[in-house]
């Protein structure tokens, strides 16, 4: 239950009813809440920070008419989904993934990631290549290139990334929940491009969010995977998820990128195809923020299902 000043909440607030199913599914070890629509081969929906499923709500629909199974999953320790401790390493969260479309009873998947939902998605088409047929990156740069950009261009993505850096102080959870979750929509309100913030649907969505990360834990678990992805360059298994990771990826990869993205720089994303010897294209989105799937959703939407059918 919740309190009218954002204590914690429910994870029901979550299972909005729609022309969707919700699910629950067991996939490498942990329980899973996705939420489904239509038939046919699956395309599979990652989201971001700081959202859940939901940052999916009209894809799913649309993508299932254009005689899809479109899922859209709330990833470890956000949403519904179970929210232990640990596991959120670059090697379980990929895990997870190729575990979802098993439990799912797919062979392989498109899979569609934005923001840190698109790091799991290259993550997984890298460590998983048979799994995933098709890959859409939205507002994620390939790690590596992520990772080398924040050392290399210190008044640029290391200066962009600072608000993940405030991530690493010990319950830093607390401040991210604290006014209702408020800091959760200055997260949005920074990272967004300037038309969305300020149109019609941002302060509906930004709600939502901040009462999806008031779920007890959901705030620690968001915390942990930007916490393991600095914490890992000093250790030896960072070292060895950067070795796996420099094998070229053989799945066919669109990367859109908002040219206003203030969170992952274009610049920082644009060389990510070095890593790709499959097909690959990139698109800049002119005024577009760090949210492309929300921001221009129609241009989203057409590219998504053109790769799909390609």
């Amino acid at each position: 239950m919740t309190d009218q000043y954002g204590g914690p909440v429910d994870e029901s607030c979550v299972l909005t009813e729609g022309p969707w199913t919700h699910r629950f599914v067991g996939a490498n070890g942990s329980r899973f809440h996705v939420v489904e629509a239509g038939t046919g081969p699956m395309v599979l929906f990652l989201h971001g920070f700081p959202e859940h499923w939901w940052a999916w709500h009209e894809m799913l629909p649309a993508v299932a008419d254009a005689g899809f199974r479109a899922v859209a999953v709330d990833l470890r320790g956000y949403g519904a989904s179970d929210k232990p401790p640990r596991g959120y390493d670059g090697y379980t969260l990929a895990a997870d993934t190729a575990g979802l479309i098993r439990a799912l009873g797919e062979r392989s998947a498109t899979l569609v990631g934005t923001g840190a939902g698109g790091m799991v998605a290259w993550t997984a088409a890298s460590f998983h290549p048979a799994l995933v047929r098709r890959l859409v990156v939205l507002g994620a740069p390939h790690p590596l290139r992520l990772r080398a950009a924040i050392f290399a261009d210190p008044r640029g993505q290391f200066a962009a990334s600072t608000p993940a850096l405030k991530f690493q102080l010990p319950r830093y959870e607390h401040v991210l929940t604290r006014d209702g979750g408020a800091p959760v929509e200055e997260l949005l309100r920074r990272w967004g491009g300037p038309q969305w913030v300020a149109g019609p649907g941002f302060a509906a969505y930004a709600e939502r969010c901040r009462e999806a990360m008031r779920i007890p834990q959901a705030a620690f678990c968001a915390m942990e995977g930007y916490r393991w992805a600095f914490r890992s360059v000093l250790r030896l298994h960072g070292y060895r998820f950067v070795k796996l990771m420099q094998r070229p990826l053989v799945t066919p990869t669109l990367q859109l990128h908002g040219a206003a993205d203030v969170a992952a720089l274009p610049r920082t994303a644009q060389g990510s195809g070095r890593y790709v010897v499959a097909p690959y294209e990139w698109r800049l989105l002119d005024g577009v923020g760090h949210f492309p799937h929300l921001e221009a959703p129609d241009v989203v939407l057409g590219e998504i299902l053109r790769w799909t059918k390609s």
